[in-house]
């Protein structure tokens, strides 16, 4: 299938995979992700879960119901960001406290799933897929802490870990391997927005079918279109940004030090992003609040940029 005849998979998660008959595309990869067969129930509604009219630049979130009554969050994040980590241990403790009654006991607390997909460079690490799960062990023995028998029968789990949030990171960017397993399939797509012929994972089949490109409307195509030159001009931006500035610092650096130009250069770099960002973003008509989001500027800064 040639290249860009698919919808890339962040558009459609905004769009189609919403959809309750389009569920199977978001299923097979959840499945090939957790190595079982999810079925989602339903889509639920939080504040991290709504579409914003601002498409070009905000992230992707969903938000679903599994079978077995457990929660998982989809979060697909096309811009580098430095408090990644810290979003998305806030994002699972605010959805687990939405989904608690008051006065439930706490064993009603529902077992969360976050996946983050990530266009760009988070962490440092060889891997493209990371998971993180808690667990607690002995300081002395090693050993890992269990669910006794009375409450393994009582919570339906064996492990301490089963029973709190699991944290999956898919980097896109870091896939560059022949696509051997389910989940390295939907890598490839990820990646490529491609799905060849002979790709087997669940929901990928589906994918080819429903995501694509010529099936759209022109007014659809249009606004698709629009979406992906924002996005490749904002990363334009930034990236030219980060560079032109990191060059002026390494220069300014000959005389204060090679490592401390380093610093400075990436600090230009950032507010000179920050400044392209915001007097495009201006002139393409989002609103101070929405620009705030973007760059975390204050709206005071913002409006000192008009």
């Amino acid at each position: 299938m040639p290249k860009d005849s698919l919808i890339r998979f962040d558009w459609a998660a905004k769009r189609l995979l919403r959809q309750k008959s389009n569920f199977v595309i978001l299923e097979g990869l959840l499945s090939s992700l957790l190595n079982e067969d999810i079925k989602i129930v339903r889509l639920l509604e939080s504040e991290s879960n709504k579409t914003s009219t601002d498409d070009k630049f905000n992230r992707v979130d969903l938000l679903a119901e599994n079978s077995r009554g457990e929660l998982v969050i989809v979060e697909i994040q096309n811009d580098h960001e430095l408090d990644y980590f810290h979003r998305i241990l806030y994002g699972v403790s605010k959805v687990i406290t939405e989904y608690m009654f008051s006065g439930e006991e706490y064993n009603k607390v529902k077992k969360v799933y976050s996946i983050s997909i990530v266009y760009f460079d988070l962490g440092q690490g060889s891997d493209y897929v990371y998971h993180g799960r808690t667990e607690f062990r002995g300081i002395h023995n090693h050993d890992l802490l269990r669910l006794s028998a009375t409450q393994q029968k009582q919570f339906k789990y064996k492990d301490i870990g089963d029973l709190y949030p699991e944290y999956f990171i898919l980097r896109v960017d870091d896939f560059d391997k022949k696509a051997v397993t389910p989940l390295d399939e939907w890598m490839h797509f990820l990646r490529t927005d491609e799905i060849p012929e002979t790709a087997k994972a669940p929901g990928l089949a589906q994918a080819r079918e429903v995501l694509r490109i010529d099936s759209m409307s022109k007014a659809e195509r249009d606004k698709y279109y629009a979406h992906i030159e924002a996005m490749r001009y904002q990363r334009s931006v930034i990236k030219s940004g980060w560079i032109e500035g990191r060059e002026k610092g390494l220069e300014e650096g000959e005389v204060i030090g090679l490592e401390k130009g380093e610093v400075i250069g990436f600090e230009k770099g950032e507010t000179k992003k920050s400044i392209e960002i915001v007097r495009n973003s201006l002139q393409a008509g989002l609103s101070v609040e929405t620009i705030s989001q973007i760059t975390r500027l204050s709206p005071k800064e913002i409006e000192a940029l008009k």
